[in-house]
């Protein structure tokens, strides 16, 4: 298992004893801030819920993030605080869904949804096996890896043997799904580095899908990220290509480098750091280093045509556009990686409405950047 991690802003010599306060501060922020800073909310004794500030509820994408940040940053209590949040309130324990989560909820626990979102399943099993290896297994709930393995087994095989559902994961070609059984993917969803480790620790008979999915997940972003600016769309088909197709449940686009896009070069530059495979896709953190350069430098980022052309007004997160934009310097080092760190080194997290989304990836790329996002 990886010993050593980068710590980028040591080596563009930032002290030691900065980086640990600032960390701190971050924490403090998340989640004891002031009531237009954090996005952590204790209820009662023994649960907690991360709130989606941007739409008031309560998502398993936000809770899924927020249980990997306590692991990382070893807080326990508040870990098991939305796990049991999350297995009250979100879990579903029968129906077509059984076995997953709705995807939101309002924060009194009642499900805004009855379906799922698989970055949310992905997410909250990872977590759940690092909290195992760092913690070790509780009972009921808190026995980490098991419940941990079957969240996965539920994702590869609903519909399977007479069981409702449909499973999260395209089986053929090992590419997970926007939501179970559709017809296309979303890039920012990939996470190969995941995908390792499942198949190190999840049930032993899954393990060999879970190998083949990060290699294909990585061939996949190769392909889903435009090879002149990197950006990759919302959505996207098998193939790479964006998904512009009409959904049944929206009118709005999402065949454009927009809100769910930022996340797929920080993932990029956490899977090189962990596991140092490139399948084609580190291209795309050297590439988006250098097309969004001189929107970053005057903090004016707009949505974009996943080619680069203007498609829309500015974005709705910049915060997010720079933190996972510095983030993808692990993948790639370029002439231009030292500025984006330090622009994002001096970049304050978000306050107000629309804080969640940017300071969750604020602060994964912060962990990432310090040394701190690691392999339990």
């Amino acid at each position: 298992m990886k010993e050593t991690y980068r710590n980028i802003f040591a080596e563009m010599g930032i002290a030691q004893q900065q980086i640990d306060k600032r960390l701190r501060e971050i924490r403090d922020f998340y989640f004891d801030g002031k009531d237009d800073e954090r996005v952590y909310y204790p209820v009662g004794d023994d649960m907690a819920y991360i709130m989606d500030t941007g739409n008031n509820d309560a998502r398993t994408e936000g809770m899924s993030y927020g249980m990997m940040l306590c692991v990382q940053l070893d807080l326990r209590e508040a870990f098991d605080r939305l796990w049991k949040w999350t297995k009250t309130y979100m879990w579903m324990p029968d129906g077509e869904n059984e076995g997953y989560f709705a995807w939101s909820c309002a924060t009194d626990g009642t499900k805004n949804a009855e379906s799922p979102a698989p970055d949310g399943e992905e997410f909250f099993a990872m977590a759940l096996f690092f909290a195992s290896h760092r913690w070790g297994d509780g009972e009921g709930i808190f026995n980490y890896s098991h419940e941990a393995k079957e969240i996965l087994r539920a994702c590869l095989h609903k519909g399977e043997n007479g069981r409702a559902g449909a499973p999260m994961w395209n089986r053929e070609n090992y590419q997970i799904l926007f939501v179970p059984g559709c017809g296309f993917t979303d890039p920012s969803y990939h996470l190969p580095h995941f995908y390792e480790l499942f198949a190190q620790w999840a049930y032993e008979e899954d393990r060999p899908f879970w190998a083949r999915a990060a290699l294909e997940s990585r061939r996949y972003l190769a392909a889903a990220c435009h090879p002149e600016t990197g950006f990759s769309a919302e959505y996207a088909e098998f193939d790479g290509s964006p998904m512009s197709r009409r959904l049944p449940w929206t009118d709005e686009r999402h065949d454009w480098f927009y809100s769910d896009s930022y996340r797929t070069v920080a993932n990029i530059g956490l899977d090189y750091e962990w596991f140092g495979m490139d399948e084609g896709q580190c291209q795309a953190a050297q590439k988006i280093q250098e097309f969004l350069l001189e929107d970053g430098r005057k903090n004016t980022y707009h949505i974009y045509e996943t080619d680069g052309r203007i498609a829309g007004e500015q974005a709705l997160h910049p915060v997010a556009v720079t933190a996972t934009v510095a983030m993808s310097v692990l993948a790639a080092d370029t002439p231009y990686s030292k500025e984006w760190v330090e622009r994002f080194w001096n970049l304050p997290m978000r306050t107000g409405g629309r804080r969640y989304y940017d300071n969750c990836l604020y602060f994964f790329a912060f962990l990432a950047l310090s040394g701190n996002y690691r392999i339990w």
